[in-house]
């Protein structure tokens, strides 16, 4: 397929993977799946403008924590809440210490068990209290520090569909998506969210990236323990890490400031 096709396919799939954007998708195979894959950071940048928007509209009217709790219900809607399902169904499977298909199939289940709980508390939590103090902060930071953030979480996707890393069903999201992102899209995506994290952290432009590396980090170690018990990555993994990625950046955000 030439270029500036695959580009705009996989522009489409993109965001309406990672968004409710109302964009019709166009052509679906792997090698769009790739192209989607390495721009899903970009998707997530822009993700982050409104949500910025939310929360320092928001701090101007009432207080951080109340414009930080709509900035994270704000997600979720922009988001389907499809990736914090994706934390909790992940969450469950692991918990259960079943491996393979035994574990496969509680992510399937419809409902969410105690340890998926836990995960969703604790993600939100950490996120609305992040937000909190980054309200608090220059809007420039600010805003840096939510687009940074939602950034890093896709760029969570980008790593989990890098080559070498398999899909643990032959069918599904995970089964495209798996292996088609190469190590020059991942390091290009890297480099670029970790120079947009530069302005997160006023007076220490290298905190921000170092956040993001560091969540990026823990991210890989949790992808190959996924790997070891799943056999590979699902939907509901690439879910988890958007929300698992983005929580250790604010976090990383925060306490650096």
């Amino acid at each position: 397929m030439p270029a500036e096709p695959r580009l705009g396919d996989g522009a489409r799939l993109a965001l309406t993977t990672l968004t409710i954007a109302p964009v019709r998708a166009g052509r679906v195979d792997r090698a769009t799946a790739g192209t989607a894959m390495v721009l899903a950071p970009a998707v997530g940048a822009l993700l982050g403008l409104p949500l910025a928007g939310v929360l320092l509209l928001l701090a101007a009217v009432t207080t951080p924590l109340v414009a930080a709790g709509m900035t994270v219900a704000a997600g979720a809607l922009l988001t389907r809440g499809l990736h914090l399902d994706g934390l909790a169904d992940t969450v469950d499977a692991l918990g259960s210490y079943r491996r393979g298909p035994a574990a496969l199939e509680i992510m399937k289940k419809p409902d969410v068990g105690p340890f998926g709980v836990v995960a969703l508390v604790l993600v939100l939590l950490v996120q609305a209290a992040a937000l909190a103090e980054l309200a608090a902060r220059s809007r420039p930071a600010a805003l840096a520090a939510v687009v940074t953030a939602a950034a890093a979480g896709r760029l969570g996707v980008t790593l989990a569909c890098r080559r070498g890393v398999p899909a643990a069903r032959p069918e599904g999201l995970g089964a495209l998506v798996a292996g088609t992102v190469g190590p020059t899209a991942l390091a290009a995506g890297t480099v670029a969210v970790a120079l947009l994290a530069v302005a997160a952290v006023p007076g220490r432009p290298w905190q921000g990236p170092l956040a993001v590396l560091a969540a990026l980090a823990v991210a890989a170690g949790l992808l190959r323990h996924v790997v070891r018990r799943l056999g590979g990555i699902t939907g509901d993994v690439l879910g988890a890490t958007v929300e698992v990625v983005t929580t250790l950046v604010y976090l990383g955000l925060v306490l650096s400031g």
